[in-house]
């Protein structure tokens, strides 16, 4: 069992930046790709940013290429994700999952969530 807990969302103008953080439990935080999605109203969620246990290996969506950076500290069980340049487009509710080993692009992919942090941006 894997507790998720995110933190670091607000609310801010465009173009400036913001840290979320996903603080995972249990011992075994390295076995897991991570992954952070996002959810607009009226809107599914949809695949922003993953990344392998080892750190190694990071997946972005098109639109946050060069904005957001993905990464994580498996001594403190954590991944962060930095959002810069931000856009009213990335208001959204931001979810972390963990998924065993690998973990893709599909929400269905991982197996454990976290409750969700709320990024509003304003022009």
């Amino acid at each position: 069992q894997v507790q998720l807990v995110e933190s670091g969302g607000g609310s801010v103008q465009a173009g400036t930046s913001l840290r979320l953080s996903c603080a995972a439990s249990g011992r075994t935080f390295s076995n897991y790709a991570m992954g952070w999605f996002r959810q607009a109203p009226g809107k599914e969620r949809e695949f922003v940013a993953a990344i392998s246990g080892s750190g190694g290996r990071k997946d972005y969506v098109d639109s946050v290429k060069g904005r957001f950076t993905i990464s994580r500290d498996n001594a403190k069980n954590t991944v962060y994700l930095q959002m810069n340049s931000l856009k009213p487009e990335d208001t959204a509710v931001y979810y972390c999952g963990a998924a065993w080993q690998y973990g893709g692009r599909r929400p269905r992919e991982y197996d454990y969530w976290g409750q969700g942090t709320q990024v509003t941006v304003s022009s």
